[in-house]
């Protein structure tokens, strides 16, 4: 029904934004990263989702078209709902996460509160050959993530800070510990 939206944001929070469009306020629920790119009077653009309930209609917005896809990829994995397909886009981006799943690393997805170790089996084992293969260099980085994720929580940090501030690190940086090395910098730089 709403495939996309263009307007002005009017208020940003923690889970969702308020975008006006044409006079009508929508509330889009989305992931914590683009969230954060948001400035209330500015404008945005979401690829979106309809979730159709019988007693609600909630949207679900993306940056882009390939982050709206894998979101209702995810969909269709049995107990899996939209908030926690939304989750599931919050630790990593579609491009990790695609690597996850066609790798078989069923444990990266149990970062998610919420997604125990078997649904986390469940979505590798429905989606392992919808994903496609995920290239060399992501599959690089994000054994890297995993090993500084570690390292970062040792040091004190919390899983989720570790994991908000290894998404910022460019992908280029794929060992470990060149992903820390960057990671520190970007917490030291707070």
């Amino acid at each position: 029904m709403i495939g996309y939206l263009e307007g002005n944001v009017k208020v940003v929070r923690l889970t969702h934004c308020i975008i006006l469009v044409g006079g009508v306020g929508y509330k889009v629920f989305a992931t914590k990263d683009y969230l954060l790119t948001l400035k209330p009077d500015s404008p945005a653009a979401f690829w979106t989702h309809l979730a159709v309930r019988e007693d609600i209609l909630d949207l679900y917005g993306f940056s882009d078209e390939a982050a709206l896809r894998f979101f209702e990829l995810l969909l269709t994995v049995s107990g899996i709902g939209p908030k926690s397909a939304l989750a599931i886009l919050d630790i990593a981006s579609v491009e990790t996460l695609r690597s996850a799943i066609s790798t078989g690393r069923a444990e990266y997805l149990t970062k998610v509160s919420g997604i125990g170790k078997k649904t986390a089996e469940k979505i590798v084992l429905e989606l392992r050959e919808k994903v496609g293969a995920g290239d060399a260099g992501t599959s690089a980085s994000l054994k890297g993530d995993e090993e500084a994720l570690e390292a970062l929580k040792a040091l004190g940090y919390s899983a989720s800070e570790a994991r908000d501030t290894l998404r910022k690190v460019p992908a280029e940086f794929k060992n470990a510990n060149d992903r820390l090395r960057e990671a520190l910098k970007l917490l030291g730089g707070r």
